[in-house]
């Protein structure tokens, strides 16, 4: 199976995943990855609570069996049956996956917030119970709850490194919960969502939010100045989402169950001050049909063939006054003219709504090879905090950019994602940005006219130039015949290699 680098730092991560992975036997990636992902958030509370458990042992007039001592801290109250050291103790017992999924709704039955989130298929037939036994052990052999490693951020490496793997090994069913670390770290930074209401109507295992307070957290801000609320029609990746944010602490709304947000939006009324997704591309099955007259469609109805435009207003509808949208989508959607989406298209930029286009490098994604693209909204160019915008579309082309980290996946670096973002910052005018500059072959400030003449495409290519090369200094008439003296010698080369093979096949019987 491929490696994939997510960013974490690797070192364990990847041994740990090695292990795991060969213990997974004939069982299908899409299946396993609940069995390996809900050991390690059941190991995660644990260490957590056994740790507090030990604290208010230790302390006077507290009792270490009183569950309001936990919640009081935000712990999760783990009982008896669900704690670590009572499922390490029966790794070697024929019904550990009985016991496994006892323990999962004991938690569940304790703990409200994790109703219907953990998995509980450990007694499956399908499942080698002494593999399991060996996972068990394996996972038991990493700290991941205890103080210590909660501010080493272990159980996020891991977590966030495993997603990746499952999502190369599934191919492009992975891309319906994972969205590569690289991308979503770039819309975070162009978006630098410091305070407000964040909100992701396509949200898979959550990877908006967790980065979104990272970025927070890495500027020095609070975390509870900003609020995440989320949507994610997979059930399966709905339950990823719920313990990704709740290993990391995060008090994320993602409603009461799984659905979709087309035709059942969970969070009708919000009006979010940034807005980040990687919607499904190109959803042909979305039933447009039946939503033809929907309110959300004020710059023109979605075919019901494609779903991206869909989306686009979808995200639109939700934003704030002052609020933003950062998104991913195909590269179609800058330029398609189908079934009236290069109206729909038109009425936006008429709109003054797209402040953004990023053209994205290839190879990018687990899930599909399809080129993509970033579009960045913004529901008022005047008065946002930057200089004014009104009339201005920004294209960058990053097609260039990018480190191949496998033969078949690309990987944008720190340093790719600061020259993206650093643009950005520097055209809208943030505060301690660089001045800005059309760079020909990279970036280009174009005028709503000038998107006009170019019947409203978006694509940065059209916009950016060619990419202007150094003069080497060399003369004309001397390069020329540098490159005909150097092309004639490897033509002679080219001969005498011939002739010489030719010679050895007639010296062993075999004619030319």
């Amino acid at each position: 199976m491929a490696e994939i680098n997510n960013g974490a730092n690797l070192g364990f991560e990847r041994d740990l995943w090695r292990m795991a992975d060969a213990l997974r036997s004939n069982m299908d990636a899409a299946e396993y990855k609940h069995v390996v992902l809900g050991l390690i958030f059941l190991k995660y509370i644990s260490d957590a609570f056994e740790e507090k458990y030990r604290e208010l042992k230790e302390t006077e007039f507290a009792d270490p069996e009183d569950k309001d001592e936990y919640s009081a801290d935000n712990f999760f109250w783990v009982p008896k049956i669900s704690r670590w050291s009572y499922l390490k103790d029966n790794a070697r017992d024929p019904n550990i996956g009985k016991l496994i999924d006892d323990a999962m709704i004991a938690i569940e039955n304790e703990n409200p917030s994790l109703k219907g989130v953990l998995p509980k298929e450990y007694a499956h037939p399908r499942l080698d119970k002494q593999r399991l036994g060996q996972l068990i052990d394996l996972i038991g052999n990493i700290g991941l709850g205890d103080k210590e490693n909660r501010s080493k951020d272990i159980l996020g490496r891991v977590y966030e490194y495993f997603l990746s793997q499952f999502a190369s090994a599934e191919g492009k069913k992975g891309g319906q919960f994972y969205t590569p670390r690289c991308i979503v770290q770039l819309i975070v930074e162009m978006l630098a969502p410091y305070k407000g209401r964040i909100f992701d109507p396509a949200c898979g295992s959550g990877g908006m939010f967790v980065q979104s307070e990272k970025f927070v957290e890495a500027h020095g801000g609070k975390i509870g100045d900003i609020s995440v609320y989320g949507q994610e029609s997979n059930h399966t990746t709905w339950r990823l989402a719920k313990m990704n944010l709740a290993i990391r602490g995060i008090d994320g709304n993602l409603g009461e169950h799984h659905s979709d947000s087309f035709h059942n939006d969970l969070h009708p009324d919000l009006k979010a001050d940034f807005l980040m997704a990687n919607p499904p591309f190109n959803n042909s099955d979305w039933q447009g049909d039946l939503l033809k007259n929907d309110r959300r469609w004020q710059y023109g109805i979605p075919p019901s063939g494609n779903a991206n435009f869909a989306w686009v207003q979808h995200f639109i509808y939700h934003l704030a006054p002052k609020g933003m949208a950062g998104f991913v989508l195909a590269n179609g959607s800058m330029s398609s003219g189908q079934s009236g989406e290069g109206e729909i298209r038109k009425n936006i930029i008429e709109a003054d709504l797209v402040d953004c286009m990023v053209a994205l490098p290839g190879q990018l994604f687990y899930s599909t090879q399809i080129p993509v693209c970033l579009w960045f909204l913004a529901k008022d160019k005047r008065n946002m905090g930057y200089r004014n915008r009104q009339g201005e579309t920004l294209f960058i082309d990053a097609r260039k950019l990018g480190t191949m980290v496998d033969r078949v996946h690309r990987e944008l670096t720190e340093e790719d994602i600061s020259k993206i973002s650093g643009t950005y910052h520097a055209w809208r005018g943030d505060k301690n940005s660089d001045d800005y500059e059309d760079i020909a072959g990279f970036c280009k400030s174009a005028t709503t006219d000038e998107i006009r003449k170019n019947n409203y495409i978006l694509t940065p290519g059209r916009y950016v130039g060619m990419e202007e090369f150094e003069d080497d200094g060399e003369p004309f008439e001397e390069k020329m015949d540098r490159l005909t003296t150097e092309l004639a010698k490897l033509f002679k080369e080219s001969r005498d290699l011939e002739e010489e093979i030719k010679k050895n096949l007639e010296g062993i019987g075999y004619g030319w």
